[in-house]
C-alpha cells in the first residue's frame, strides 16, 4: 500500500503531462504518481513514462471509466487526483494530503471558484455552469461545497473503496461529491490556484452535452438519495393539477347539479391517483434508502478494519 498516490487521468495530454508530473512530484517527493492513459491518440503514455510516472491504461473511453479502474487497482492511505492539462497548481498538494492523513477528511475538494477560475477561464458558459451546479447541489442536498466540478481532489482509503462508480464521463465529479454529502463523510475545501489551458491544449469537456449530462446526474442522484422529498414534491404537483381541473367542475355541479365535463373529471381522477401513488412510492423508497445508509455504515466498518490491517503490515515491512 502506498502512503500517497497521485492519480492523473489523461486523454491526449502529451503537451502538458510531463510538466504536471514534475510539479506534483516536487511537492510530494515520496508519492507514487500514476498516469492512466484513456486510449490517447498522441504520445501521452510515452511522455508520462519519461517523466517517471507509473503508466497504466484504460481503453474504455470516459473519465468515469478511468476513475473506476484507478480506484479498483490502487491501494493508498491518501489519494490525490489531478487533471493532466496543467490547469491546477501543485502548491495545494501538501495541504490536501495533510487533511486526509492527519485530519481524517474523506474528500478534500480543490476549490477553483474561490481563487482565479473566473479570471482565467475564458469560456463564459463553463463559468455559468459551474456556478449553477454548485448552487443546485448545495440547495438540494443542504451542503456547503464550494466547487463541484473541480478535477483536483484528495480522497481517503475509506472513500475510494466504498464509492460505487456508476458514471462514465465528466459527471463523475458530481457523483463523488453527492455521495460524500449523502453518506455524511468528512468534506474539506482547499483553495487552489487555477490557470487556463496553455496555447494548443484543447478541452475535452463539451459545455452543452456534458452540462446536460451533469444536470441529469443531479436529478437522478437526488431521486435516489432523497426519494421522499422527490416523490412528495411530485405528488404535491400532481394533486394541485388534479385540483385545478376538479374545482371548476365542482363549482358547476354545485350551481347546476350537473356534470358537464366528464372527460376532464376522469383525467382529474387519474392525476389524483397518480399523485397518491407517488406519495406512497416516496414512503417505500425512503425506507429502502435508509436501509442502504445502514448497510453502508456496516461496509465502512469492514473497510476501516481492512485499512488498519494493511497499515500494520506496511509498518512491519518497514
Amino acid at each position: 500500500m502506498d502512503k500517497i498516490a497521485v492519480l492523473i487521468p489523461c486523454y491526449n495530454e502529451e503537451q502538458t503531462i510531463e510538466k504536471v508530473i514534475a510539479e506534483w512530484k516536487s511537492r510530494l517527493p515520496d508519492a507514487v504518481v500514476y498516469v492512466y492513459d484513456n486510449h490517447s491518440s498522441d504520445q501521452t503514455a510515452d511522455a508520462a513514462k519519461r517523466a517517471g510516472a507509473v503508466v497504466r491504461h484504460e481503453y474504455q473511453r470516459g473519465k468515469g471509466n478511468v476513475i473506476r479502474r484507478m480506484f479498483r487497482e490502487i491501494d493508498a492511505e491518501c489519494y490525490l487526483m489531478v487533471d493532466g492539462d496543467d490547469t491546477y497548481s501543485a502548491e495545494c498538494a501538501g495541504e490536501m494530503a495533510e487533511k486526509v492523513l492527519d485530519y481524517q477528511a474523506d474528500l478534500v475538494i480543490g476549490d477553483r471558484l474561490s481563487s482565479t477560475y473566473f479570471e482565467e477561464n475564458k469560456r463564459p458558459f463553463h463559468n455559468f455552469g459551474n456556478s449553477l451546479v454548485r448552487k443546485m447541489i448545495n440547495v438540494l442536498f443542504q451542503s456547503n461545497v464550494r466547487d463541484i466540478m473541480t478535477g483536483c481532489r484528495a480522497f481517503s482509503y475509506n472513500f475510494v473503496k466504498t464509492f460505487p462508480v456508476l458514471s462514465k464521463g465528466f459527471e463523475i465529479e458530481t457523483e463523488m461529491t453527492i455521495h460524500a454529502v449523502d453518506k455524511n463523510m468528512r468534506i474539506e475545501n482547499v483553495v487552489v490556484d487555477y490557470r487556463d489551458r496553455p496555447q494548443g491544449s484543447v478541452s475535452k469537456l463539451n459545455t452543452f452535452s456534458d452540462g446536460m449530462q451533469v444536470l441529469r446526474t443531479i436529478a437522478r442522484l437526488f431521486r435516489n438519495y432523497k426519494p421522499d422529498i422527490f416523490f412528495y414534491v411530485l405528488a404535491g404537483i400532481l394533486e394541485c393539477a388534479a385540483a385545478g381541473l376538479f374545482v371548476p367542475i365542482l363549482i358547476k355541479f354545485w350551481n347546476t347539479h350537473a356534470v358537464p365535463n366528464f372527460p376532464t373529471l376522469i383525467v382529474a381522477g387519474f392525476i389524483a391517483l397518480t399523485g397518491i401513488l407517488s406519495f406512497f412510492t416516496g414512503l417505500i423508497l425512503c425506507s429502502i434508502a435508509e436501509k442502504d445508509r445502514r448497510d453502508f455504515e456496516m461496509r465502512l466498518i469492514t473497510v476501516e478494519k481492512e485499512f488498519r490491517e494493511e497499515q500494520n503490515v506496511r509498518q512491519k515491512d518497514l
